[in-house]
């Protein structure tokens, strides 16, 4: 430790200070014990030979004391400057109280040995010999004084006043490399507690400002460490210590508690979370602090919007590469079955059995063909062509073609628009083919047994990021819990009819323009499809 480092000098000055101010508490207790053993005892051990010098000593010496408080709490004048002062008091006072009580015999002499090891610890090695010689040299004169002045006094005195002052001496020799090495000591005890904290804000720092998203869930679901960017995707704001996750995200802590229910990540990869603004799709992925998985879990949030932009141009490619493989090997044995089963559809003598096994036929080479077609559309959605379009009037055009095609009147399906003059920039024409795979879903599913119930059309603005977006919702059964975590992948389907694939390339034409496709439970039962557009003003 090089001495002219300010954090070693620091901690050293701070020791020294603390050594002081214990040599001022003494300075403070001496005299009123004196004072008491004076009063209460008789004869009195001290102050019996000059009672007068004796008392007026212990009394400056007490007002010393008081009066060196402020300058301590100060810190001025400078350390070594009040510990030379003090020690010069220190030896003056207690030689005056040896000489008035009679001298070394009386035993105060040895007194000094306190507050000179405690100088020889604050200062130098001259000055602490300085004082140690002047303590030494001090009782040897008080007790020639003494003897001079007619005292009670022996040579055994003498000889006392000596081997304090040897042992003063030796004290003092001894305690410089003892202190250099308590301060030391502290020294790197505080360059420790520095190292550590600065540790620690180091660590907060990395945390708060990594580029992934991670929080920290106790056993009790309530958060004890949460990042800047795991703040914003869950709740676009700061989250404070303590907060209980299902307050900031009940789907994230439903799906810890499935994770926990299990003890490992056996179908997360199909799970997923909307984030606040309903922009972007996270996966979480959970570590258990714990060998029983059941306390502090550390999640860590995958932004599945930008992982799925990556692979974007490797996916057209083996999707190119399949509709190819399935227009050519699949369509054209598909249409021969198709066109055989409608000629013989056509021959007089088939029985009604024999005529529905031909119906058989012809619809599930149709449902074929209408997979290829799915397949091949969303092969050439590798040429995007985004526009800015104003939403709610491209929806009212939209449903008025719809409506037609689908002969539904207007109270079947409803547009309601939130804000007017609401702008995105997408692709039309995946726009189209998305709303359309949409609304035929909640006219299909949506409604009862009797095709009765109304689908509404909603768009608006996002309150936290003011992000456009596009509602498609229903009173219907709604989903099922085990088959919403599903219906976004493709062939799934939970009716009878479909391909599964509708809700696949609407997400797929959703992610291709930047925009986010989701399901939530509607409240009070249905479904509702949203759409949230990107920011139309970020991707100029």
């Amino acid at each position: 430790m090089k001495p002219s480092d300010p954090l070693a000098a620091s901690a050293s000055s701070i020791l020294a200070w603390r050594v002081l101010t214990l040599v001022n508490v003494f300075r403070l207790l001496v005299p009123p014990l004196l004072a008491i053993l004076f009063v209460t005892l008789s004869p009195s051990p001290v102050g019996q030979v000059r009672p007068g010098i004796f008392i007026g000593t212990a009394l400056a010496y007490f007002l010393f004391a008081i009066g060196s408080i402020p300058g301590i709490r100060r810190r001025t004048p400078g350390i070594d400057i009040q510990s030379v002062i003090g020690g010069g008091v220190d030896v003056i006072a207690i030689a005056l109280l040896t000489y008035s009580s009679g001298g070394m015999s009386s035993g105060l002499g040895a007194i000094l040995v306190l507050p000179i090891g405690a100088a020889s610890f604050i200062l130098g090695q001259r000055l602490a010999f300085m004082l140690a010689a002047l303590a030494a040299l001090s009782l040897l004169v008080q007790q020639g004084f003494m003897t001079l002045m007619g005292g009670p006094a022996d040579a055994g005195d003498f000889t006392a006043a000596g081997i304090v002052g040897a042992l003063i001496f030796i004290l003092t020799l001894g305690i410089g490399p003892l202190s250099r090495s308590l301060r030391e000591s502290e020294e790197r005890v505080r360059l420790r507690e520095v190292d550590a904290a600065n540790l620690a804000e180091l660590n907060q720092f990395i945390v708060q400002h990594l580029r992934e998203s991670i929080l920290v869930v106790d056993e009790n679901d309530s958060i004890r460490l949460i990042n800047e960017s795991a703040s914003q995707l869950l709740k676009r704001g700061p989250v404070s210590r303590g907060t209980p996750l299902g307050e900031v995200s009940p789907r994230l802590l439903y799906l810890l508690g499935t994770w926990r229910a299990h003890s490992y990540d056996w179908q997360m990869s199909s799970l997923s979370v909307v984030t606040a603004d309903g922009g972007s799709i996270v996966q979480p992925h959970f570590v258990s602090l714990d060998r029983e998985s059941k306390g502090p879990t550390l999640i860590f949030l995958e932004d599945m919007t930008l992982i799925a932009e990556r692979v974007q141009q490797s996916k057209l490619a083996a999707l190119g590469r399949l509709s190819a493989s399935i227009a050519h090997e699949i369509r054209n044995p598909v249409g021969a079955m198709s066109h055989a089963a409608q000629l013989l559809a056509e021959a007089p003598s088939l029985s009604a059995q024999e005529k529905r096994l031909t119906t058989i036929i012809t619809n599930n080479g149709e449902r074929v063909s209408t997979i290829i077609d799915n397949v091949l559309q969303l092969s050439r959605r590798d040429t995007t062509r985004q526009e800015r379009i104003e939403l709610n009037g491209w929806m009212r055009e939209f449903l008025t073609e719809f409506r037609q095609t689908s002969q539904i009147g207007e109270d079947a399906l409803r547009f309601d628009p939130a804000v007017q003059d609401l702008e995105v920039r997408v692709d039309p024409t995946h726009l189209h083919q998305l709303m359309w795979n949409l609304c035929e879903n909640a006219l299909k599913y949506g409604r009862d047994s009797q095709g009765q119930g109304i689908v509404e059309i909603q768009t608006g603005r996002i309150a936290l990021s003011e992000r456009p977006y596009l509602e498609v919702l229903d009173r219907g059964p709604g989903i099922s819990a085990p088959d919403a975590e599903r219906i976004f992948e493709p062939f799934f389907t939970g009716g009878k009819g479909g391909t599964g694939l509708g809700l696949f390339i609407a997400r797929e034409l959703a992610q291709c323009n930047r925009a986010v496709l989701a399901y939530e439970a509607r409240p009070g039962g249905g479904a509702s499809f949203r759409l949230v557009f990107a920011d139309p003003q970020r991707w100029e």
